[in-house]
């Protein structure tokens, strides 16, 4: 069993000081908009991740007339206890320790302790640009595996790099283009690696998310989910050297691992642009149910699940289809949040799963 059994927020945004303790597997957070349960959330996030899920600046977290914040929880994993702590000082400095023990790079961190998270906003990853997909792709593979993510820092390092030398070769109107190929060199390398990873990675990933749309849904629909990529086509050190005077042009990297997508169709039409609200919502819970599984087999336990005012996104049908697969068919920690305890407290009754509803 993995589980968060209690957390305490110092300063976190709309707490000053507080205190939680989780006694069932199922917890509800309840109450009115703007009383801090996404924040709460956000906050058991902040612990898995070391950054929030949904602000980019650790500042933007910090209780409106403080300095600084505290976050602190003890998860559980195999009857072990572990004390996590993330503090931001009132210098700007963030903090993060396990057991004790301070981090000398917060990216060792990622994928100790697995957590998903489903957030209204997330419909982004169905509807939005290819950066959303990639982000989710990320996110989910750094969890899985370490290398993943240094190479993916490696990567966005070279990236920017290159594309300020392609902006100063414009600038300064230069002509030596010898550090174009250092560059190209640093970059084929990461690229060619998460090039590799994703695409052995999806070829698993995509047909379960497949099947669980078709779980939520309730029907067989004509979907379908690829991985799109320039490399699938070229070889990285082709594509840079094809795309040089473009690049130029343009003063930044056009091609590599940064454009990748998943493409996603729905009777070969382009799925966002013709699918309903519900089906675009039950293709999202798909993907995140798929990243769930994924990491429950690689960890040998189910993540932490936080669920975002999902009652208000999905019809009674699909709701049901989604609480039987993550609360029955798993035995994994779930947090939800919602406006009416007596909503969660319903649907827990109709599958005999007991709960914890904590009134905010």
């Amino acid at each position: 069993m993995f589980a968060l059994k209690d957390i305490s927020l110092t300063q976190f945004k709309n707490y000053g000081q507080a205190g939680f303790r989780f006694d069932q597997r199922i917890v509800g957070f309840c109450g009115n908009n703007g009383v801090g349960k996404t924040n709460l959330l956000d906050a058991i996030y902040y612990l898995c991740f070391t950054k929030s899920y949904f602000t980019r600046s650790d500042q933007q977290n910090v209780q409106k007339g403080a300095a600084g914040f505290r976050i602190e929880g003890h998860f559980e994993r195999q009857g072990q206890l572990t004390d996590i702590v993330c503090i931001l000082r009132e210098t700007g400095k963030k903090e993060f320790m396990a057991g004790g023990e301070p981090y000398e790079k917060f990216s060792h961190h990622i994928g100790r302790f697995p957590c998903v998270i489903i957030a209204p906003d997330d419909v982004q990853i169905i509807t939005g640009g290819s950066e959303e997909r990639r982000r989710f792709l990320d996110a989910l593979l750094s969890q899985l595996d370490p290398d993943y993510l240094q190479n993916l820092i490696e990567y966005n390092r070279v990236l920017q790099q290159r594309n300020s030398f392609l902006k100063s070769l414009s600038e300064r109107r230069l002509t030596d283009r010898h550090l174009l190929e250092v560059y190209n060199s640093q970059l084929i390398r990461p690229g060619d690696w998460l090039f590799h990873r994703r695409r052995s990675f999806l070829e698993e990933l995509l047909p379960l998310a497949g099947r669980y749309y078709t779980t939520i849904a309730g029907s067989d629909e004509p979907i379908a989910l690829r991985y799109e990529s320039q490399l699938l086509q070229n070889s990285f050190s082709d594509l840079l050297h094809q795309g040089l005077e473009k690049d130029l042009y343009l003063q930044r990297t056009g091609t590599g691992i940064h454009k990748d997508d998943i493409d996603i169709t729905f009777s070969d039409l382009p799925f966002k642009s013709i699918a309903s609200q519900g089906q675009r919502k039950s293709l999202l819970f798909a993907l995140k149910l798929a990243e769930y599984e994924t990491l429950r087999k690689d960890k040998g336990y189910p993540p932490i699940l936080l669920l975002d005012d999902v009652f208000e996104k999905l019809d009674a049908d699909r709701m049901h289809n989604l609480l039987d697969q993550v609360c029955l068919k798993d035995e994994g920690q779930i947090f939800i949040t919602d406006t009416h305890a007596e909503r969660i407290r319903r649907e827990m009754d109709k599958l005999s799963v007991p709960c914890q509803i904590i009134n905010l």
